[in-house]
């Protein structure tokens, strides 16, 4: 006998999903605070994700890092200047809402709080930032060969700064969640990639 068919969109269940574990955290999410936000029912969860919470997690994880990837990819290649495109992608994060600069970084949140409980979601998460990483070493060292970058620094040692700047700024972002002081903070660490 078939299954019966979804009456709802996966992707649109992620996201709402995603919003939550964003919010609380992967702990503290139960599986009804899930179905409430996602509008489903048990047996549609379980059916949707045999894995259960975790499941949905990883998929969380998956559309809302390869969504991010994605406009990051974009940006830099349809501009003219990939490097600007990256420099611009950090100053953006301090044109973000309050509440948003609350919430700090997806990603950067389940490093934190799971790399003692659930390593496999954690290595998860720490294999996107390490293709963000990837990208920004690429993007560099093609702006260094062409000579739109005069630093010496070596590209990977630059792209491992922009990600420990991301890590930092969403955590220094709830500190400070305003645009004059994030601004000023993102252009004092930019200022090694000239």
């Amino acid at each position: 006998m078939a299954g019966r068919n979804r009456i709802f969109d996966e992707q649109e269940v992620v996201r709402k999903a995603t919003a939550v574990f964003w919010e609380r955290g992967y702990e503290a999410t139960s599986t009804e605070d899930l179905l409430a936000a996602m509008g489903i029912g048990k047996g549609s969860f379980y059916n949707a994700f045999p894995g259960g919470k975790q499941e949905l997690f990883e998929k969380a994880l998956e559309q809302f890092s390869t969504r991010a990837f994605t406009e990051l990819k974009a940006a830099v290649a349809t501009g003219d200047d990939p490097v600007a495109a990256v420099l611009d992608f950090f100053r953006d994060i301090a044109k973000e809402s309050r509440a948003v600069h609350m919430k700090g970084c997806f990603m950067g949140n389940t490093v934190a709080e799971l790399s003692h409980t659930e390593p496999a979601l954690e290595r998860k998460a720490v294999h996107r930032l390490q293709q963000m990483e990837q990208l920004f070493t690429t993007i560099l060292e093609n702006g260094q060969q062409s000579g739109r970058l005069k630093t010496k620094t070596p590209a990977p040692v630059l792209a491992r700064h922009l990600v420990n700047l991301w890590n930092g700024l969403n955590i220094t972002r709830r500190m400070y969640p305003n645009t004059e002081g994030l601004s000023a903070l993102i252009e004092l660490n930019l200022s090694p990639i000239h």
